[in-house]
């Protein structure tokens, strides 16, 4: 036998090997040895909860590969769509396969007018345009009932195909929606970005051409974020597919998680951070309160990356190309100040705290015209693929239905009191 570890229960003296496998151990063999007794594990950070082939991070060495293909390759040199086709299908698309795959994307776009007409028009006018997204996506699945057909491989791919190419759409006329803008059709002789683009800013010109630099970093931005592994709305997405629900409402769900400031919302606060500073001068006295309990810095450190994220490195090059564009963010010198005093100090060295990717994505939205409240719904449009790809592979692995146990902590079993005497 390889690597493996063995377990005894005191209690008996009864012991079991378990083999080393990917880094994990079966369960199976535990629940064997020791039933009734349940692993203890908050918010699943020890536990692999499935095995799967889409994407690597190793957190200590600051690597992150989609189907074994390094972010740094795929960012420079691929395309969204086409890493899209890599998370679903696991290998990269020939020339045909691209363009079949382009195709199909590009003509799903349009959403249904009754979806436009009187689903978003029912909004209250303020209504924030992530809450409007989860719920536009959950009420696709009543246009398309077939939906529910998950065996079906056509069936499946047409929602896939449906799913990654509307949610732009959904994304933008969300925005318009709650700024007082009227929709915005699709253009489909545009790329997949510079369509998105499109619906968001178009006015009155026939034709909306954004400026190339802006919509190719966009789509290197939304391929840092298609996929990253068993995160909370990954998570999400596979604990409500396991139940066999239809893929827009396990997309909804998978919004819904990342809807909450804790997964979605970073980017966000690093623009709060950075405006509260108010001024480079100001960063010394910053990172000195923070060393001191009295406040947190936003944009470092990561959950898994216990060394540089691999993401920053390349979104950071992509702020400069976009900064040439737009003119600098006023907010840049401030994070650039704070970048370099930070990495300076053992404190933060010592915790690894390093910038991870929404230390500039935020920055970057901003700077392109985004507000703040469309930093997550810019989030979700490309995390639909990495939802998808897992969402397809648990169903292809026949995966049970998520139930995880529980350590009761309540009363013991205790008589009925009637009102009347308590």
């Amino acid at each position: 036998m390889g690597e493996s570890i063995t377990i005894t229960d005191n209690r008996t003296g009864e012991s079991v090997e378990i083999p080393i496998e990917y880094g994990g151990i079966s369960s199976e063999p535990f629940k064997k040895l020791l039933p009734g007794v349940w692993f203890e594990d908050e918010a699943f950070t020890a536990t692999a909860a499935t095995r799967s082939a889409i994407t690597d991070i190793d957190g200590d060495a600051g690597i992150l590969r989609y189907r074994g293909y390094p972010i740094e390759q795929l960012a420079e040199h691929s395309t969204y769509l086409e890493v899209a086709y890599l998370l679903i299908f696991g290998e990269l698309p020939t020339t045909e396969q691209l363009e079949q795959w382009t195709h199909d994307i590009t003509y799903h776009t349009y959403i249904h007018e009754n979806m436009r007409k009187r689903f978003l028009e029912g909004f209250h006018y303020d209504a924030h345009p992530m809450g409007m997204l989860v719920s536009s996506v959950a009420a696709l699945s009543t246009f398309y009932e077939n939906a529910k057909d998950i065996f079906d491989e056509e069936v499946r791919y047409k929602q896939i195909t449906r799913l990654i190419a509307k949610m732009p759409t959904l994304a933008a006329a969300a925005y318009r929606f709650s700024v007082g803008m009227p929709f915005v059709y699709p253009d489909n002789s545009l790329s997949f970005s510079a369509n998105f683009l499109s619906t968001m800013w178009k006015v009155a010109e026939p034709r909306y051409d954004a400026n190339p630099a802006l919509a190719k970093a966009l789509d290197v931005l939304f391929i840092l974020h298609a996929d990253h592994e068993q995160n909370c709305g990954t998570t999400a997405m596979r604990v409500v597919g396991s139940s066999h629900a239809d893929p827009y409402s396990a997309t909804a769900a998978a919004a819904a998680a990342l809807y909450g400031p804790r997964h979605g919302g970073a980017n966000e606060a690093v623009i709060k951070m950075l405006t509260e500073i108010g001024s480079p001068d100001n960063v010394p006295a910053f990172v000195e309160s923070v060393k001191q309990g009295k406040g947190r810095l936003q944009g470092f450190g990561h959950r898994v990356y216990k060394n540089y994220d691999p993401r920053a490195q390349i979104i950071k090059q992509t702020a400069d190309e976009v900064f040439e564009v737009t003119g600098k963010n006023p907010l840049l010198d401030i994070a650039l100040k704070l970048e370099e005093v930070a990495l300076s100090d053992d404190y933060f060295i010592s915790r690894k705290l390093y910038p991870n990717v929404d230390f500039y994505s935020g920055l970057i939205y901003q700077a392109m015209g985004f507000p703040t409240e469309m930093f997550t719904v810019l989030f979700a449009i490309p995390r639909t693929a990495g939802w998808l790809a897992h969402w397809q592979e648990l169903i292809e692995q026949d995966q049970r239905i998520a139930r995880p146990r529980q350590l009761y902590t309540g009363a013991g079993e205790r008589p009925y009191v009637p009102i009347s005497e308590r």
